[in-house]
């Protein structure tokens, strides 16, 4: 046999083993997507810490630097707003509720108004002045619409159809990647995304949150994000907590979420026809008023809480009243358009709730932080499986997993008697309605 010919009849072989370039660049592509998205995940994660620690230390050096907020906050919240809407438009608030829309739709421009590489980079920088005016704003939120713009885009460059799926992916990779939790960023997808199962997807979801979890573990190393405990439910008062943290903690986000979204509908309708100036007012009072309940809490309710919500749970009580100030600041940064999540600082008012009542009736500060974290934020978002898959992974506690679980679930019932519809999905219904308003322009110009 001629050396030409065998040679010609291997590379048939291999091409036929390993594909064409045309086969494999989706992926390739899919691939570097991913990876994208843990780096700048961890780039996104340390510049808002620098400035949220850049804030906290200017206005507490000096005389009289704890009055700056007055004028800092006010002005920042302004500047956010300003840009949002002028350049950055479908970047204001968590950025989840924009993802969710983004599924919901099928034509690409209306996809790309609300996920592209332009809206990710202004998500990210004003997330970040936000955080260095003392917004009560979290950047797991905007990590999923960045994630699922990144990989959208990824997609588009390497000719991949599978747009929900995607979105998807990218999604749930920003999760794992910004709390460092892959098996949250999983479940997050499947839960509180898409409502539902799909086989289809789950590859790609979870393909994302591997390449990018490696991303970010190579950059930081492996870690939890509020450290490891192992506290766990030993005593009948132990169990009293449970229910307490999860029926009250329940309650407590419901009236967040259900206030969220009866007033940022209102506020909608009162920003017409002058929504940029109307916006911009809203905002610049909220912000003062974010600037007065941090002054007042002694600054403790600025940024993401992290620090705070990490002390309750190691068992030091902060104050009784910062989950209701912490509350209060979350609210107003939420409800003011900012571009921010409410991730962090809900986990924070929900460590604060469950802190507060451990103290008041004796119980063990830690453990009670703990599950008024997993009844408030699951009241909050009404995701159950989210919350206890993420608390368990942020605390690396494996001792009290029956009783997070108990406290998620319970949270999330009393939730949806009060407030039935969840909060990023009835979010969410605003941008896709945009959406179909300007597509129906569109075609009536045309």
């Amino acid at each position: 046999m001629p050396f030409s010919y065998r040679k010609s009849k291997m590379l048939r072989r291999s091409r036929v083993m390993w594909g064409s370039w045309q086969t494999w660049k989706p992926r390739v592509v899919f691939w570097i997507g991913a990876i994208a998205i843990g780096l700048v995940s961890v780039a996104f994660a340390k510049a808002a810490d620098e400035a949220q620690a850049l804030f906290l230390g200017v206005t507490s050096s000096g005389r009289f630097a704890f009055l700056l907020p007055l004028i800092v906050t006010p002005a920042g919240f302004a500047l956010c707003t300003w840009l949002a809407m002028t350049y950055f438009p479908n970047a204001q608030g968590s950025g989840i509720p924009q993802a969710i829309a983004a599924r919901h739709l099928r034509d690409e421009p209306s996809r790309s108004a609300l996920l592209s590489l332009r809206l990710a980079v202004g998500k990210i920088m004003l997330t970040v002045v936000g955080l260095l005016s003392g917004a009560s704003i979290g950047r797991e939120g905007p990590t999923v619409q960045v994630g699922a713009s990144i990989m959208l885009a990824a997609g588009r460059f390497g000719g991949m159809a599978q747009s929900k799926g995607l979105i998807l992916a990218g999604s749930a990779a920003g999760i794992a990647a910004a709390f460092n939790t892959p098996l949250a960023g999983i479940v997050f997808a499947i839960e509180e995304m898409s409502r539902t199962y799909e086989s289809r997807a789950n590859g790609l979801v979870l393909t994302a949150v591997v390449l990018s979890g490696l991303a970010a573990l190579g950059l930081v190393g492996s870690y939890t994000y509020f450290g490891e405990n192992g506290l766990s439910v030993a005593t009948e008062l132990d169990w009293m907590m449970v229910v307490l943290c999860g029926v009250g903690g329940g309650a407590l986000g419901a009236l967040f979420s259900h206030g969220g979204l009866t007033l940022s509908r209102s506020i909608r309708r009162w920003a017409q026809p002058e929504p940029l100036k109307r916006m911009l007012m809203l905002a610049s009072g909220c912000g003062l008023a974010v600037a007065l309940i941090g002054i007042l809490s002694g600054g403790q309710t600025f940024g993401t809480g992290y620090e705070q919500a990490r002390t309750m749970l190691e068992g030091e009580m902060v104050s009784p009243l910062f989950f209701i100030e912490k509350l209060g600041a979350t609210f107003l940064s939420m409800i003011s358009g900012i571009p921010g999540g409410i991730f962090a600082p809900s986990l924070a008012v929900g460590v604060g709730f469950g802190g507060t009542l451990g103290t008041m009736l004796g119980a063990s500060i830690g453990l009670s932080a703990m599950l008024g974290m997993a009844g408030y934020f699951s009241g909050v978002v009404q995701a159950p499986m989210t919350a206890f898959v993420i608390i368990i992974e942020m605390t690396g506690n494996h001792e009290a997993v029956i009783p997070i679980m108990a406290a998620s679930m319970l949270g999330y019932i009393t939730s949806r008697i009060i407030a039935p519809e969840p909060l990023y999905h009835g979010l969410s219904r605003a941008f896709i309605a945009q959406a179909i308003r300007a597509r129906r322009t569109g075609e009536e110009r045309t």
